[in-house]
């Protein structure tokens, strides 16, 4: 019962002070961040979700028996380049995928009603036109749109699109250092998490603020971030619409241009 009440009080008192949703100031603050580390213009965030191993809740069938054959619930996390949650979804079946769980999710939701207070289309920079929409990027598991990015088909890639790839993979790290931070801090994620569900839940979202808020103060020991006993969702198959397309093939094109282009990427693919 304490840990329940505690971890509900951690998530009351944190959530709206470290984890409140972002305007569009804030969105471009985040943007000029990803640019700056990643080299990835109008990028407000990356976006994946995580299994959490838990022991089999009660009655629930195998409605959070996941792929990977043992019991779970997902974590789904948009952050920012600092590796900060801007936004979480927890608690959804295991059993679900990825993109299942993002068109679910209430961030999901918001993206596609264009209710994110998201910064108008800015031309990318260096360039004069067209004006680009501001995006998150994922991985395979995502389905392409206007506002989200996803990596081309790996099977016969042309050098462009496997430069953007590259430079997608840049910018979708940080999810991946995030979740790696999170667990290595707060260890009773490395394990099974034996609670009832709704405690479970209680705590995985208190660990989450209580992240963004030694991140805002005490900063992080990124050494070895990206170990983490967190499974990644198998990939879906999902289909993306025409206009994400034309999004993506406008970032291929300027990520080979002079003004886009980095020193070192045709090496690193």
């Amino acid at each position: 019962m304490i840990i329940c009440e505690t971890c509900v009080a951690i998530w009351d008192a944190l959530h709206a002070a470290v984890m409140a949703q972002p305007h569009k100031e804030q969105w471009k603050e985040i943007t000029d961040v990803f640019q700056k580390t990643c080299q990835f213009p109008n990028c407000a965030g990356a976006i994946d979700g995580k299994h959490i191993c838990i022991k089999k809740p009660v009655r629930s069938g195998s409605q959070y028996y996941n792929y990977k054959k043992y019991f779970s619930f997902v974590l789904f996390a948009m952050c920012d380049a600092n590796y900060s949650f801007r936004y979480i979804d927890v608690g959804s079946y295991g059993s679900r995928s990825d993109s299942a769980v993002f068109a679910h999710s209430e961030f999901g939701k918001m993206l596609q009603d264009k209710a994110l207070d998201l910064p108008e289309h800015t031309t990318l920079p260096g360039t004069t036109s067209p004006p680009m929409p501001f995006v998150f990027v994922g991985d395979e598991a995502f389905a392409l749109g206007e506002n989200l990015m996803r990596p081309y088909s790996s099977r016969g890639l042309s050098l462009a699109r496997r430069v953007f790839n590259y430079r997608l993979t840049r910018a979708c790290r940080v999810v991946e250092c995030a979740f790696g931070i999170l667990a290595n801090k707060w260890r009773f994620l490395h394990t099974p998490i034996h609670l009832k569900l709704e405690t479970a839940i209680s705590a995985v979202k208190a660990a989450c603020v209580l992240h963004n808020f030694v991140r805002a103060r005490d900063g992080y020991n990124f050494d070895d971030s990206l170990t983490h006993s967190l499974q990644s969702h198998r990939p879906s198959v999902v289909r993306g619409h025409r206009q994400g397309a034309a999004v993506r093939e406008q970032f291929t094109a300027y990520f080979m241009s002079p003004h886009g282009a980095l020193p070192w990427q045709l090496e690193a693919i």
